[in-house]
């Protein structure tokens, strides 16, 4: 652990700025804890800090003991409705990464219109917990190489893809429902709930789009969520894809809040 001063005028005493846990700082005045901050190792090996302070200068001095001792690049992500916390960082040289889009999805095929699409012909679609695991596997591998050679990498797709340990890249199996041929999956669904549900990722091989497969893959898993009683699902949407943009917004989806990656 160590501490350093700080005179932040919030009042007679100094600020010390103490690294509490490994990754974990604290600003106190007094023995007052007026401000945290937290660094953690994301699944995909990235860095991400975040701080929570009650004033400007308390915050910039926590990055700035932060930022001394972490290694770049660093990342956060903030609501870009928070414009104090936006320009707390971007004083700290961070720059904006890329912007993401929240919809609120609506689960009602009423409402959706997706109550009479079904998968074109020759595909089926197998629910989440049914799908076999090593055609998932190689879906999700031939469509993330299809993703890396033209757009880039997964920043484009409608959310984040997590990459785990040593290439394995599906998070839970049990969560995909897929869009199936006889002899290989050609789309893919991840939907995961825990306060509310959230769809991870819609993807459809290459050779495969515009054939209709990824509506029927979410005219499923809404269709699965609103029988359960879920009204809502909810995704993020990179703002540079158009296309699930488009495809959101076309079954009713609503644009709710935009989250900032930002980078130093």
């Amino acid at each position: 652990m160590n501490t350093k001063p700080f005179t932040s005028g919030l009042s007679e005493n100094a600020v010390m700025i103490t690294r509490v846990a490994d990754r974990q700082w604290h600003a106190l005045d007094d023995d007052l804890v007026v401000g945290c901050g937290y660094a953690e190792h994301r699944p995909d090996g990235r860095l991400f800090v975040s701080i929570d302070a009650w004033h400007d200068a308390t915050f910039d001095r926590l990055a700035e003991a932060m930022l001394a001792e972490l290694p770049a690049p660093l990342y956060t992500v903030v609501d870009e409705a928070d414009v104090e916390l936006t320009d707390g960082w971007l004083r700290a040289g961070f720059t904006i990464r890329r912007r993401e889009w929240e919809y609120a999805v609506p689960t009602d095929p009423r409402v959706t219109g997706l109550e009479e699409v079904l998968p074109p012909a020759g595909v089926t679609i197998v629910p989440a917990g049914q799908a076999d695991e090593s055609l998932l596997r190689a879906a999700d591998r031939a469509i993330r190489d299809e993703v890396e050679a033209t757009v880039g990498w997964w920043q484009s797709m409608p959310a984040e893809v997590i990459p785990r340990p040593e290439g394995d890249t599906i998070v839970d199996p049990s969560k995909y429902a897929v869009a199936a041929a006889p002899d290989r999956y050609l789309g893919l669904i991840r939907v995961v709930t825990v306060n509310r549900p959230r769809i991870g990722l819609v993807a459809v091989r290459a050779g495969e789009q515009r054939r209709g497969i990824a509506r029927a893959l979410l005219a499923h898993a809404l269709g699965t969520l609103h029988r359960s009683g879920f009204a809502a699902a909810w995704t993020e949407v990179h703002e540079s894809n158009q296309a699930a943009s488009a495809l959101f917004e076309g079954i009713g989806a609503r644009p709710m809040s935009s989250n900032l990656e930002l980078v130093r």
